[in-house]
């Protein structure tokens, strides 16, 4: 992610909690795939 966050952000906000939770919502989403596609191929092989 951008490490620049100087002139252009809002001094209000905090960026280093927004990028702790795009990362944690990254990691979620990836691990919710890897677990989708170990599912679906189980099923496939003892369902056939």
């Amino acid at each position: 992610m951008a490490e620049n966050h100087g002139s252009t952000g809002h001094p209000d906000m905090d960026y280093p909690e927004h990028e702790r939770t795009y990362a944690m919502f990254i990691a979620l989403s990836k691990w919710t795939t890897i677990a989708a596609v170990v599912i679906l191929t189980l099923m496939a092989v003892t369902l056939i």
